[in-house]
């Protein structure tokens, strides 16, 4: 027999106290809360404390008892679905048993996402799989629950006068008991994305309007956030693997992904605050990686009105801090980031949520290294081994290089010779991740380099003459968001570390590099660096004389590393990487030329055009034989949609 109306809607309210727990740090809190019902809200909110203990710290550990609660939330739900099915009690206002088709799809894609974390061939497998149900059964519920589109719903915050067109306006503010608010105008948030007016449907519609903890919040919440993210996610894959997904029957749309995870955001269920981590999550990414944005302020300002929503309903959630710290930081605000950061991690705050404490350990680390602030980020790096199992040879490596920056080669050569092991004892599935294939190749390339300068491979991290924590720091754009004094920081480092010094002069090394500082390039006095490195120095002054605004200069080296990627031997990514800087670049100094003179359309195609073509180039040079080359394939990606909205912005023809 069907539970109830009334029965359903406590178990709701009691699963969404542990959720709220969770939320807010309280992971044992939460863990007794979902332990003390048996309904299927309850054992989802066990798998999802699982699920996420796994994920967000890659901790292979969790991955089995994840599996193990969320195998038994999909079957309670497929339960009560066929109950419900069989003897309908009208729980809401859609029909009998929606709220549990959407409970089971999300089980099913969160099983799935667990068994991908394995990262073995079975596990891919099992999760193309539940993919591949949960797709259907999203697709359906959202022609069931917006039969006519989402343009009638609200979103969490308004544009402001300067965007394309203004936001749909969230006036739901939490004290009110409707989350839907009709809009009579065309206009939309997801205008920013689309770059024109959203359509109102020919026929007429009307919004369901929910109440606050309602059974129907819950299915126009889920329904929105589960079929977003499912577009969202296909959407973000490399162009490779999104080739085999299209084959597979999977389509995505990701301007109608980001208008659906907004919708759901703006309600007040448990899937509104996954929808806002989500939503967070994308506009990090893309301000961190794709190195413009063809409307930075508008992003900022949707991403902050999300964390705003979320931080003063959960103050002492590590999720909601870790992206106020971001936003600072991508706002040019480092030292305010790391305030933000630190004070998250003091005693006083609840931590029993030691995963999501990791994040804010690891963006503080990196926000360190982006400061030169060495010695802390190496020993913040350091410390992220306390808080998870993933990748140790990949954070001693990074503080390896904190310690060759500071000249303390003992310590770097301490940290470096543990690698090895400590690769070794990481692997998955037989294979090393990727980070650890890159690192492995680098210290073979520091040993070779070692034994020929000296005729042994011993104290082999003085052969390492341009840190390696910064080169990584390439591909997680490490250099772009920093001062203009951080960069010139930098760049007297890199101008003055290997030999023969650099040939190309630039207005920034004349005021801050004197030739005298530079290594003697007199033949037999120092030997010569390796081509490897001379191509990497190339790219790292191209990158900071970008950010210190010397965009002459940053042309110039970027060029340089462009024709040296011929002679590499080892670092066969510093071509790609560098004509997708120099791409980044082109847009770069159109947009400061735009901030300060009339620029007229035509001109800025040709500009959005160039840039097109250095991305497809950098495209052909990442192969699955480079290094990393995933990520700078999604990077390309992300910078092409970026491309694509200022063209539509600009009213250019695709």
């Amino acid at each position: 027999m069907a539970a109830p109306t009334e029965d359903t809607q406590a178990q709701l309210r009691a699963a969404t106290v542990g959720f709220d727990y969770l939320f807010a740090n309280e992971l044992e809190k939460a863990r007794e809360t979902f332990a003390g019902g048996d309904s299927p809200f309850h054992l989802l909110g066990l798998g999802v404390c699982a699920f996420l203990e796994a994920a967000l710290g890659m901790e292979t550990g969790l991955m089995a008892e994840a599996s193990r609660l969320l195998a038994l939330a999909e079957a309670g739900t497929k339960k009560q679905l066929k109950l419900a099915k069989s003897a309908p009690a009208k729980a809401s206002q859609f029909p009998p048993g929606t709220e549990w088709e959407l409970l089971h799809s999300d089980s099913v894609i969160l099983l799935g996402l667990t068994h991908a974390l394995s990262e073995s061939y079975m596990g891919y497998l099992q999760c193309l799989y539940a993919m591949n149900s949960a797709h259907s059964k999203y697709s359906k519920l959202y022609k069931t629950v917006y039969p006519n589109g989402l343009q009638d719903y609200a979103t969490p915050a308004a544009s402001g006068a300067n965007s394309r067109a203004a936001s749909i306006r969230s006036e739901a503010s939490g004290s009110s008991s409707q989350a839907t608010v009709p809009k009579p105008a065309k206009s939309g948030f997801f205008s920013r994305f689309t770059g024109a007016t959203l359509t109102v449907p020919t026929a007429p519609s009307a919004p369901v309007v929910a109440e606050e903890g309602s059974i129907d919040e819950l299915i126009l919440s889920g329904t929105a956030f589960g079929y977003g993210l499912f577009n969202l996610v296909f959407s973000l894959l490399p162009a490779k693997i999104r080739g085999v997904v299209g084959f597979l029957g999977f389509n995505h749309d990701r301007k109608l992904a980001l208008q659906s995870l907004a919708v759901s955001a703006a309600r007040s269920d448990v899937h509104s605050v996954f929808a806002g981590l989500s939503l967070m999550t994308y506009h990090g990414v893309v301000l961190l990686l794709s190195g413009y944005q063809a409307d930075e302020a508008h992003i900022i300002k949707q991403y902050r009105a999300i964390v705003d929503k979320l931080e003063a309903r959960y103050p002492t959630g590590s999720l909601w801090i870790l992206n106020r710290a971001k936003i600072l930081r991508m706002s040019y605000d480092p030292d305010g980031a790391i305030t933000v950061l630190q004070d998250g991690l003091k005693p006083g705050r609840p931590h029993t949520f030691a995963q999501a404490d990791g994040l804010l350990i690891f963006e503080l680390a990196w926000t360190l290294l982006s400061q030169r602030r060495y010695q802390e980020a190496a020993d913040t790096f350091i410390q992220m081994t306390e808080i998870n199992s993933w990748s140790h040879g990949t954070y001693y490596f990074i503080a390896a290089g904190c310690y060759i920056s500071m000249g303390n080669y003992e310590k770097a050569q301490e940290l470096l010779d543990r690698i090895p092991d400590l690769i070794d004892k990481k692997k998955i599935g037989g294979k090393d991740l990727p980070t650890e294939v890159f690192i492995k190749k680098k210290l073979a390339f520091y040993r070779e380099k070692q034994l020929a300068l000296t005729g042994s491979e011993a104290n082999f991290a003085h052969a390492a003459k341009i840190s390696p924590a910064e080169e990584l720091g390439i591909f997680w754009n490490t250099h772009a968001r920093i001062t203009k004094e951080t960069a010139i920081g930098h760049l007297k480092d890199w101008a003055t570390c290997l030999n023969p010094p650099p040939t190309i002069e630039t207005a920034l090394l004349k005021e801050h590099v004197p030739s005298s500082s530079s290594p003697s390039s007199t033949p037999g006095e120092t030997p010569a660096d390796t081509a490897d490195e001379l191509a990497i120095r190339s790219l790292l002054l191209g990158i900071v004389h970008r950010t210190a605004g010397d965009f002459a200069g940053s042309r110039a080296f970027l060029g340089d590393a462009e024709a040296r990627h011929a002679t590499v031997q080892v670092s066969t990514w510093v071509g790609g990487v560098a004509w997708f800087e120099h791409a980044v670049l082109d847009l770069k100094e159109m947009e400061a030329r735009a901030a300060a003179e009339v620029v007229d359309a035509a001109e800025w195609g040709r500009v959005l055009k160039g840039a097109l073509e250095k991305l497809d180039k950098a495209l052909s040079l990442a192969t699955q034989q480079v290094d990393l080359s995933s990520r700078l394939d999604s990077r390309i990606a992300m910078l092409k949609d970026e491309i694509g909205l200022k063209r539509e912005m600009l009213g250019l023809s695709a």
